[in-house]
Parts: structure tokens; sequence; C-alpha cells
């Protein structure tokens, strides 16, 4: 075995025992705070169970990873038991999140089961409980999803105040990120430049962004900051492309979740609104007050080839920003791979 596969082996062996002592201390939190709630009254847990359940469900960690990644290839120290608390704490964030926007897009399956509120509305309405099964289904959603934001930041409270300072501007990223993605959608406003800020800002800069520059801050490396955002901000664009190609053609059992969802919703996706900007065509239909999707759908497969150009064009540009890293070989090779795991995955 050469030296350099011993040293990718290496590495990963170092990343996975972080990872999952991650996934230890986000277990340990959750059935600790179930013990506590349910023995105030057992409906006190439904909220921590419907953050659990979502947690449970699996999902790629991604975020958590290029936590991870961001510090070790910072040199900081694998036994410290603040990254992994870090690390926990963006998946609450990203967990909270999902809770969110099924929610807000009205979607009825995640992660290949019921969404969190469509699943409580059912419990509510075959109970025969007083009230609106629709609204009692979403409030419990809403109010798990912040739940699992504040057990996050009660993980995260004691991060070093430049950690603290990338840790606020992630969440407050997704939120605004979040609004002006439904504003966006609600007024049929058609502004690839916006949509590309939306997309950077709601899902590829909490992705990867800001995770890798977390975990560089938490090592004490603010040097790396500028080959940091530039690889995550193009590797964001990237992510949010694919999101969008499978949303858009993919296949809801592989996905997870429904497929087609956003055009149906008149959702100006990165993907739209990069195709409206090049083709009068698909710019004449989306100035429609109704959509016609199946038109749109033809027009939007006629330019996959181009938008898989871009998303190379995109990973090509990661790699540049990578070589201009003071980091390890065996760490650039790493994060290059996790480029392409993020850029050409089908779900």
């Amino acid at each position: 075995m050469t030296t350099a596969v011993t040293d990718r082996l290496s590495v990963r062996s170092t990343r996975a025992e972080v990872l999952r002592r991650a996934e230890r201390r986000l277990g340990e939190l959750l059935a600790d705070e179930r013990a506590r709630w349910s023995g105030v009254d057992e409906r006190g847990a439904v909220p921590v169970d419907t953050v659990t359940s979502l947690v449970d469900a699996g999902g790629k960690r991604l975020r958590p990873a290029f936590c991870v990644t961001g510090y070790l290839a910072a040199g900081g120290d694998p036994d410290d038991p603040m990254v992994a608390d870090a690390a926990s704490g963006i998946e609450l964030i990203h967990t909270g999140a999902l809770l969110h926007d099924d929610v807000l897009d009205a979607s009825d399956t995640r992660r290949g089961a019921p969404a969190a509120h469509v699943r409580h509305a059912t419990v509510h309405a075959e109970r025969g409980w007083r009230g609106e099964s629709r609204r009692y289904g979403e409030g419990v959603a809403l109010i798990s999803g912040v739940l699992a934001m504040l057990y996050a930041d009660r993980l995260t409270r004691n991060l070093p105040p430049a950690a603290r300072d990338v840790w606020g501007e992630m969440v407050t990223e997704i939120q605004i990120g979040q609004h002006l993605d439904v504003a966006v959608a609600a007024e049929g406003v058609i502004a690839p430049e916006l949509s590309r800020w939306i997309a950077i800002c709601k899902s590829g800069r909490y992705s990867i962004t800001r995770p890798l520059l977390l975990g560089a801050a938490l090592a004490g490396r603010p040097d790396l900051t500028t080959a940091f955002e530039e690889y995550g901000e193009c590797l964001g664009l990237a992510f949010q492309l694919r999101d969008d190609i499978i949303g858009t053609f993919g296949d809801s059992t592989v996905a997870g979740k429904p497929v087609g969802l956003d055009l149906e919703q008149h959702k100006m996706t990165l993907l739209l609104a990069e195709a409206a900007e090049r083709d009068q065509q698909v710019r004449c239909l989306v100035n429609r007050p109704e959509w016609d999707t199946a038109a749109l759908l033809d027009l939007l497969g006629e330019s996959r080839t181009r938008i898989e150009e871009r998303i190379d064009a995109l990973v090509e540009r990661a790699g540049v920003a990578l070589d201009q890293a003071a980091i390890e070989p065996v760490w650039r090779d790493e994060l290059s791979e996790m480029a392409l795991e993020v850029a050409y995955r089908n779900r």
C-alpha cells in the first residue's frame, strides 16, 4: 500500500471517529431531553421525538462532515470535544431548517417518510381532536424546528468568539434566505442574480462554506478564510444546481422527497433562474400567472447539458481555490473528493 493511500485511510479514519462522537453527542442530548420532558407529561416529549425521528431517519450528514474536515485540515486536535459539539449542532440546525422547509413548501414527504407536519396532522385527525388538523400538524413541526435550533445553540454556546461569529452568520443567512425564497416565489420575481444569492444563502453557504469556516475558526486558522470561502461558494452553487436537477428531473423514491414541487409552486430555483436568463421561451412561460409545467420541463430538459457544464466549471473553480489553501496535500485531496461527491450525487 502506497504512502498516499495510507495517508488517505488515516485521515478518513480520524474524521470518521470525530463524526461518530458527534453522533453520540447528538443521541445522548436528545435521549436526555426526552427523559426530562416525558417526566413532566408524555406530550412534552412530542417535539423532542419529532426532532429525533428526523435525525434518526438518516441524511447525508454533509454539513458535519465539512465542519470536521475543515477543522482537521486546519490542524485541529481531533480529541477536542468542541468540534464534535459543533458538528452535531450543525446537524440540528439542518434538522430544524428541514422541518420548517417542509411546512413552507407543503412537502408531504421527507427522507422517504411522511413529513412531520403531515404525520402530526394525521394523528390529530384520526384521534378526533379539536381544531384544524393541518394547523395542528404545522404547529408541531414549527415548534420542533425551533427546538432543534435551540438545542444546536446549547451545544455551541461555548465556542470561541471567532467560531461564534461564523455560527451567527450561518443561522442568520438561513432565515433571511428562507424568507427571500418565499417572497420571490409569491411575487413571481425573475432575477437570476437574486436567485443565485438565495441559493447560496439558504443552501450552499450553510451546507459547505460556513461549516468549513467554522472548522477552521475552531482550529484557529483565519488564514484559510479566503480559500475556503471561494471553494465553498463555487461548490455551494454546484450543490444547489444539482439539488435543483434532482428536484426537477429526479426520482422521488431515490430523492426521499417530492420531485417537481418547486415548479408546481412557482419557485424561482437557481436552475430555472439561469434558464430564464438564457432562454426567451422560458422567460415568457415563467412571466405568466399560471405556469405550463409540462412545457417548462421540456425546455429545462433541453438546457440540462449547459447546466452540467456549469457544474463542471464550478467544481474546477473550487479545485483551483483549494490549491491556494495552506493545508496538507492529503486534506486537499480529500476536499477535492468531497466536491465530486457533492456535485455529482443522485439524491
